[in-house]
């Protein structure tokens, strides 16, 4: 069996670090070998965080080069656009559409990039972009985006749906059980 390369990408506190234990757990409880790294950047002052996904057969590394990724989930788009040279050719971003404004763009220094999913769409890439707040939202908090895309990626992968359930229930905490089980199936919708 090939090893999978996913990379998680956002902006500090999106939860993509609550994403990558989900996902973690989810694959070993499939009794995948699977290693995750995480590389924070200025994660406290909303800067970007990475973390890198592999499973497999036997994974011996934890890193990800460019041009390995098969899937990159990225929790705003400036970030999708910042990490796109991981992807494989094949690969797959998937994308939420809400824009966070890095610290250059707030001090005027710079102007948010709002093309920056039509020109990797133009580079052949492809890009599975859904706003992931609105489900959030619904489910009933934004920190839930992170779940949502979550969800999304989930129709992608060969797992079973209510294996992602029972990883969402080992994963967060119990009060928070029913509203992230909701922003999954929105998800996936």
């Amino acid at each position: 069996m090939k090893t999978t390369n996913i990379m998680i990408v956002g902006v500090g506190g999106q939860g993509s670090l609550l994403a990558s234990k989900l996902l973690g757990r989810l694959l070993l409880n499939e009794g995948y070998d699977v290693k995750v790294s995480e590389v924070h950047g200025m994660s406290q002052r909303g800067g970007s965080v990475v973390t890198y996904v592999r499973y497999g057969e036997k994974v011996y590394s934890p890193i990800i080069d460019k041009g390995e990724a098969d899937f990159i989930v990225s929790f705003e788009k400036l970030e999708a656009a910042r990490y796109a040279a991981f992807l494989k050719k094949d690969g797959k971003i998937i994308v939420n559409s809400q824009e966070v404004d890095p610290m250059p763009v707030i001090t005027g220094a710079a102007e948010y990039p709002h093309e920056a999913l039509d020109n990797l769409c133009a580079k052949g890439m492809d890009i599975d972009a859904m706003d992931a707040l609105a489900p959030a939202l619904e489910a009933g908090s934004a920190k839930a985006v992170n779940i949502v895309l979550m969800g999304r990626l989930s129709k992608s992968l060969p797992i079973e749906k209510d294996k992602w359930i029972e990883a969402i229930k080992q994963t967060v905490a119990p009060k928070f059980v029913e509203m992230n089980v909701k922003a999954f199936e929105l998800g996936r919708k």
